[in-house]
């Protein structure tokens, strides 16, 4: 027994139409709060590998590129040594080692605990950047190099 016409093209209709859709089991909070506790746990570990391995003794990671080819400092430039300081608590060093990346710090912590929130209520979290935002991220990553490497901006470099 076959079901009634098909469209022209289409072929055979379905015997037996399709039912309602199934309703989707309400995810657990704790899956739902899986992703974000994983990235910090990723972050905690990074924070720890760093401030057990001191950046201010040579040989232990990589020299900027930049620096070491052009004398130039790198908005990330002295990042690692301001997370080593953040780790052990002195926020003062770490601002003068690389403010940006305080700043980042906090900015990282604002946008975690948000997501945090937003996943244990089962809300995802949406960062909509437009381009113009993503300009103004360069515009502020290039006056920071900019002025961290000119005489009156040495209290910005590392």
């Amino acid at each position: 027994m076959t079901g009634p016409p098909a469209a022209p093209g289409h072929g055979p209709a379905p015997v037996f139409p399709p039912g309602p859709a199934p309703v989707a089991a309400p995810v657990p909070r704790l899956r739902r709060i899986a992703t974000p506790a994983a990235v910090l746990a990723g972050v905690v570990g990074a924070f720890a590998y760093v401030g057990t391995v001191d950046p201010n003794e040579p040989g232990h990671y990589p020299v900027c590129p930049l620096l070491r080819f052009t004398g130039i400092y790198c908005p990330g430039c002295g990042g690692l040594r301001s997370a080593h300081a953040f780790a052990h608590g002195d926020v003062v060093a770490a601002l003068g080692s690389n403010a940006l990346a305080v700043i980042g710090y906090a900015a990282f912590a604002v946008l975690w605990a948000l997501w945090m929130v937003r996943a244990a209520a089962g809300r995802p979290l949406r960062i909509d950047l437009k381009p113009v935002h993503w300009w103004g991220i360069g515009a502020v990553l290039l006056i920071f190099s900019v002025v961290r490497n000119l005489p009156f901006g040495s209290a910005l470099a590392p």
